[in-house]
């Protein structure tokens, strides 16, 4: 099972009380990957601000005072964000919310398929940036259509868990939970071959600008 991410500076329980104060309209883990996600996305003028404000529908929350608008961007921007920018790391690897385990029950099944498809469209919302298309390296465009593939198996398994066809067959629940968890390493990597792809696409992008750069006059 995925492991808490140890580069994130704000402690998860604050960051947590912080959205729900500020009426976040996803998760937590869903704006964890999101926020990966938008730093991952090759679109060079995606912004956090940006990002931010969409996530809020577009509107940035209402701040009693310039101290509480300063403590919220600081958590958000200088806390959770700049620790998800060190997962570009290739032996720092970004890594999908841990879910406590619970024995094998159609509850926890939809629990964790739930956790995992809206983190799967959240890091795909973000990768995106609020586009209907992007231009990917091929390595990437491959990835998303199989993390498209992989949010359409948990979601598939939320919704029979969330409607179970009869009694729950515990063997057959335990098979399902392992199943689960092993779609989960698959997801990550994917993921994290698109945050290196684009990370690389990237890179290439900003050299071609610098070499296409006219020579500055004095």
């Amino acid at each position: 099972m995925a492991a808490r991410d140890r580069k994130q500076s704000v402690d998860d329980g604050a960051m947590r009380a912080l959205l729900k104060r500020h009426a976040c309209p996803i998760g937590y883990h869903q704006l964890r990957s999101r926020f990966m996600g938008n730093i991952a996305t090759p679109d060079m003028q995606a912004s956090p601000m940006q990002e931010i404000k969409r996530i809020w529908n577009d509107e940035l929350p209402e701040f009693e005072d310039q101290k509480e608008a300063e403590a919220f961007f600081g958590a958000l921007l200088q806390g959770m964000w700049n620790g998800l920018g060190a997962h570009q790391k290739r032996n720092d690897p970004f890594k999908l919310a841990r879910v406590k385990t619970a024995p094998a029950s159609y509850e926890y099944l939809a629990r964790l398929a739930k956790v995992r498809r809206e983190e799967i469209e959240g890091f795909l919302d973000g990768l995106f940036a609020g586009k209907g298309e992007m231009d990917f390296p091929e390595s990437a465009h491959k990835a998303v259509g199989i993390l498209g593939e992989l949010r359409a198996l948990f979601a598939a398994t939320e919704d029979l868990a969330t409607t179970p066809p009869g009694p729950a067959d515990v063997s057959s629940l335990e098979q399902t939970a392992r199943h689960l968890r092993e779609l989960t390493r698959i997801s990550e990597v994917e993921i994290n071959t698109i945050i290196q792809s684009c990370r690389k696409a990237r890179q290439q992008m900003l050299e071609t600008r610098v070499m296409e750069r006219p020579d500055r006059l004095h």
